[in-house]
Formats: structure tokens, sequence, C-alpha cells
């Protein structure tokens, strides 16, 4: 997997960046998501936890 980054915008001379996860087939595929999804995200002990909502 592949943490991604993309500048969404500029204010006053900061940047403000948008960020997802790349995640492969197989993981959606043996999890049954489908795309569209709600989806809730915390972290718990220095980890991201994704789960449907």
């Amino acid at each position: 997997m592949k943490l991604l980054s993309q500048k969404s915008r500029e204010h006053k001379g900061k940047e403000y960046h948008k960020y997802w996860v790349v995640i492969p087939n197989k993981i959606i595929e043996k999890l049954d998501w489908e795309k569209g999804e709600d989806l809730e995200a915390y972290t718990e002990k220095g980890r991201l936890i994704i789960k449907k909502d």
C-alpha cells in the first residue's frame, strides 16, 4: 500500500494537502467492500483502523 498526497490549496503562504491510501483490489474483495460505501477511520495505539460505518 502507498500513502499519497496532493496539494489541495494554498492560503496566506501555507500549503494544505489531502492524503489517501491506495488499497489493493484483493484486500477490498476479501473485506467485501464496495465503491461508495461509508467507512469509519480512527487511530488506536499508533495504528489506523478503517471499517465499514
